[in-house]
């Protein structure tokens, strides 16, 4: 029976379904997805060849600016004439000839039998290429509830940018990225990827720059949940808290990250229950709801973990709680170096401004370097002079003498008290 050649059918999809089965059992994986190939097949341009009603062949387009590119094709080559794949690629290419392309192009996969088929019909091979590519981790449909969620994609190096401060980022690397990134591989050791961890410490010690450098590293969406913020909706903090977790189920990857948890999640005291009792339970619901769901971290911080309430750390709820304390010498070194100008780091003594620094959160050696670089400014403005404006390491010690430590001695001691009982490595 002949074989007829046309525009693809919104009926055709099943059998477009059954070549792409076709191709994955017999070769070399496709290039593309099944759902990118049913995308463009819909929205794109596609061409089938149809025996006695079954479709036996097909050829799908996507245009990009003035480049072509073939997203799928394949042959039942068990039922249609030898000619059938050089027929296919002409009728597509005329479908696709009013956008005025400039060439068409295809990617097969290494050792894929229909080389020699393309260079028949006049595609030639390129010599010394590669093919590189990254999954986008939030697609078009989810991208209405990350704008409702407030949620973003962060720059993906800001995981390198975490100055110093290796021992938190050697431990969080191990027990919560690579887990996460790689699930096959932690599976055949019986490693669970972790759904929930808490991150407790002084304030101003960096737990959300490590939450979003988490985010970042994976390569998810950050979403971040302001207690204060939910308080306000008119259906209450417990609902507004459900509201949040229901949308971000939608999301197929996301880093949920709760700053300040003790706000919704203190300690339960006497009768009668408080409304942030009912908060807390809330809370306490909702995070085995959302253990269930792979593809997810949640992240709480909290500044005073001995506020919160007992259940909220206990087994079950969170796999990690871990210490993010003041940064240690290297990490200080690597605060001073990001906000010192690079014209005059090499007159500056950074030993003595990491000796004399010890102690100080990172937000604390970054104002202490702010107010440095605007007192030289201010006093270049008052003498023309280029000797008189140029920083030099005096003004970074009168500034250090000038600002007061977020931490005190007291608060310190607790927090290593803290790592002691209540740490979770």
């Amino acid at each position: 029976m002949a074989i007829l050649i046309r525009d693809l059918h919104d009926d055709d999809l099943d059998g477009i379904l059954q070549l792409w089965e076709l191709v994955r059992s017999t070769g070399p994986a496709p290039v593309y997805s099944l759902a990118e190939v049913i995308a463009s097949c819909q929205k794109d341009h596609a061409v089938v060849a149809v025996e006695a009603g079954r479709v036996v062949g097909a050829a799908v387009g996507r245009a990009a600016h003035a480049q072509g590119w073939i997203v799928f094709f394949a042959v039942d080559r068990s039922h249609v004439e030898t000619d059938i794949g050089s027929r296919l690629l002409s009728a597509l290419e005329r479908r696709m000839l009013p956008l005025g392309l400039a060439k068409l192009s295809v990617l097969l996969a290494e050792g894929d039998d229909l080389v020699d088929g393309f260079e028949s019909a006049g595609f030639e091979p390129r010599q010394s290429l590669r093919y590189l590519e990254r999954v986008i981790p939030v697609q078009r449909q989810e991208l209405g509830v990350l704008q409702e969620l407030g949620g973003r994609l962060l720059r993906r190096d800001l995981w390198g940018e975490v100055a110093g401060m290796r021992t938190e980022k050697a431990l969080l690397e191990q027990r919560l990225v690579l887990p996460l990134a790689q699930p096959d591989l932690a599976a055949e050791f019986g490693v669970v990827p972790p759904r929930a961890v808490m991150l407790f410490g002084p304030p101003g010690t960096g737990k959300t720059t490590f939450a979003r450098a988490v985010a970042s590293r994976l390569g998810w969406p950050f979403v971040e949940v302001f207690p204060s913020r939910l308080a306000a909706d008119e259906r209450g903090l417990p609902a507004a808290l459900r509201d949040t977790f229901l949308k971000v189920a939608e999301l197929e990857h996301a880093v949920l990250f709760m700053d300040e948890v003790e706000e919704v999640a203190s300690r339960r005291r006497g009768d009668p229950p408080s409304a942030m009792q009912g908060v807390t339970n809330e809370l306490l619901k909702l995070i085995p709801e959302f253990r269930d769901q792979p593809g997810r971290l949640l992240i709480c911080a909290t500044n005073f973990i001995r506020a919160l309430d007992g259940a909220f750390l206990r087994h079950g709820r969170f796999d990690y709680v871990i210490p993010i304390g003041l940064p240690d010498e290297d990490a200080r070194r690597a605060i001073w170096e990001r906000y010192i100008p690079g014209s005059v780091i090499g007159s500056i003594d950074l030993s003595r401004l990491v000796e004399r620094s010890d102690g100080l959160t990172p937000a604390d050696i970054e104002y202490a370097a702010r107010a440095a670089s605007q007192s030289a400014l201010e006093r270049a403005l008052r003498d023309p002079d280029p000797a008189v404006g140029t920083l030099v390491t005096e003004d970074y010690l009168l500034a250090l003498r000038g600002t007061r430590a977020t931490v005190s001695a007291e608060t310190a001691a607790e927090f290593f008290q803290d790592i002691e009982v209540l740490a979770r490595l």
